[in-house]
């Protein structure tokens, strides 16, 4: 059973989620989302954008219904997240209930705006702050309605998030964006250690620039012969001694299997300062950059 991290409020999310990024089809999903659960996966990140909302559904719901995975729908911790093109109050309420209804779902575990902008509108455009506050209070209203169990926001830089805590009512229970020790992103972290804002780390192996040689990353070669673990499950471990959640994303089974190693081993205090300085000398972002949205 994957271990467990404590929300603000008390509640538990699972420390290790399965990704599903880039994967849309039932025949793609079944095989990793099903492995993931027996190996012991009890968070599922989805979001809109990923069309495969509909899917998921199908797939968990042969699960609930498959007496020898033993996993009834309390047990998961289900993810979504909100499209930029559904951005504001009643575009975000809506979506967020249509989204259910793909997943058939009556809640979901966690719901996260997805990106500080909105489609078609120019970065500048004052229209993206006023767009997210709106479905902010969207989400605020749909947590109130336990439709969303809880709430956050995702891709916020910590300008995005200081507005955010001004104007919100609900302190947002996860902040989900990129994190690796080629993206160490300080401030925003500790925005959210001192609002009590659990990190959700994505892209934790650098859509996998990181763990197939594309970029050569000396200290991570060397932290992984030293502990005798593969470079995916040293950059994962990394992340959850650091207090994180990981959701890390593969089509291959025996990956899935693999990271769920990530809680078999310990890197030491001189390992996880070798990881935390790669950032200042291999600057990397691989995905979404946010930075210039206002």
């Amino acid at each position: 059973m994957t271990l467990l991290q404590k929300l603000y409020n008390g509640d538990s999310i699972p420390v290790l989620g399965l990704g599903t990024y880039r994967m849309h089809t039932v025949e793609e999903l079944r095989p990793v989302v099903t492995e993931a659960i027996r190996s012991g996966y009890r968070l599922i990140d989805s979001a809109t954008v990923y069309r495969n909302e509909e899917a998921l559904g199908k797939i968990l719901q042969e699960i609930f219904d498959e007496p020898s995975f033993g996993v009834k729908r309390s047990d998961l911790f289900i993810t979504s997240k909100l499209s930029p093109k559904d951005q504001g109050f009643e575009s975000c309420y809506k979506a967020v209930n249509d989204s259910l209804d793909r997943f058939k779902l009556d809640y979901f575990d966690l719901y996260l705006i997805h990106w500080p902008g909105t489609t078609k509108k120019k970065l500048n455009d004052p229209i993206n702050q006023e767009n997210r506050t709106g479905s902010y209070k969207a989400l605020e209203k749909l947590y109130s309605e336990g439709k969303a169990k809880h709430i956050g926001v995702s891709n916020y830089t910590s300008r995005h998030l200081t507005h955010l805590l001004q104007v919100c009512t609900v302190v947002p229970h996860v902040h989900q964006f990129e994190l690796h020790p080629c993206l160490y992103q300080p401030d925003v972290l500790e925005l959210c250690k001192k609002h009590h804002i659990q990190v959700q780390a994505y892209s934790s192996l650098g859509e996998g620039k990181l763990i197939n040689g594309e970029l050569n990353v000396p200290s991570l070669k060397l932290v992984s012969e030293k502990v005798r673990q593969p470079c995916a499950l040293v950059l994962l471990r990394w992340a959850v001694q650091h207090g994180w959640i990981i959701i890390p994303k593969s089509k291959t089974t025996a990956r899935i299997k693999q990271n769920a190693g990530v809680f078999s081993f310990e890197l030491s205090k001189e390992d996880m300062n070798a990881l935390d300085d790669i950032h200042k000398t291999e600057p990397h972002r691989f995905c979404w950059d946010p930075t210039d949205i206002y």
